[in-house]
């Protein structure tokens, strides 16, 4: 993880503090940051083999004047390197393109959708065809700043929550936050899971496991520590496994104050292992 994050700057009191979630996640993983401040309320991401646009609401053109300031003392807080980014090329006159380098992108539930026609928990439409599409992780970070100290896995025996799991790691080796992984299931099913996963039967031993009886998963939330980015694959089948916009994670999302780092079935943390 060398890439640099990539943020959309948006001019408001709610894009100051995810302007400070995102520098504070750089600050954790010792990234640097790409921040993006929109011209239009539209721009494209060229991934392979699919082309998403992305519509923003008009919240993100407010002021613009001011918006290199505001950056500037939101980043004074916290001391990472960033570089403002501009467009690499325009498929129109008013669509920007913009490069997919990136290790990960933050993404407000906002991003794409009037924030009056979201409700509490739900993801805007285009944030899910990012998730879907983008060969990054996507940080889906609380409403107004909150630093996390750990980290929460949801794993269901998909490969997208695997791929999960060994983000989760890797951050780990890199800044140190404690992880726990949460589950509904039977843990020798699942232990098989992670082993045609790729991860070894010691490694497994050494988890600090979590396995929930059945239930509604709403009411299993309160074990997440209230401090932890809660960490999850896009989509799978049953239970904790069933897909990111079904059930499962509105519950998720409606039931937790947290960030969320959601990895997508065409993130290089799921296909690079279904390659090896």
């Amino acid at each position: 993880m060398h890439k640099p994050a990539l943020h959309i700057f948006r001019n408001t009191p709610f894009g100051r503090e995810t302007l400070l979630q995102s520098a504070y996640f750089c600050l954790r993983l010792r990234l640097p940051l790409s921040i993006y401040c929109p011209q239009y309320k539209k721009f494209l991401f060229y991934f392979d083999p699919e082309v998403v646009q992305v519509d923003l609401d008009a919240s993100y053109l407010t002021d613009p004047g001011s918006a290199e300031e505001h950056i500037r003392e939101i980043l004074s807080i916290h001391q990472v390197e960033y570089r403002l980014v501009e467009a690499k090329g325009k498929s129109a006159s008013d669509l920007p393109d913009l490069a997919t380098n990136f290790s990960f992108m933050t993404c407000p539930r906002s991003m794409s959708d009037d924030t009056r026609k979201i409700a509490l928990g739900h993801i805007g439409s285009k944030v899910r065809r990012i998730v879907q599409a983008a060969s990054f992780p996507i940080y889906i970070p609380a409403p107004v700043f909150k630093p996390w100290t750990r980290l929460a896995v949801l794993y269901g025996g998909s490969d997208n929550a695997a791929g999960a799991l060994r983000l989760a790691l890797e951050i780990n080796r890199t800044c140190n936050a404690p992880l726990q992984i949460f589950s509904q299931g039977e843990r020798r099913e699942l232990e098989l899971a992670l082993q045609q996963q790729g991860f070894s039967a010691e490694q497994i031993q050494q988890f600090d496991w979590q396995f929930w009886g059945e239930g509604d998963i709403a009411q299993q939330l309160y074990a997440l520590p209230h401090d932890g980015l809660v960490m999850l694959g896009a989509y799978g089948k049953g239970s904790v496994r069933e897909t990111l916009f079904g059930s499962t994670m509105e519950k998720v999302q409606g039931g937790l104050p947290n960030s969320l780092m959601v990895v997508g079935p065409n993130c290089h943390w799921v296909t690079d292992n279904r390659k090896a």
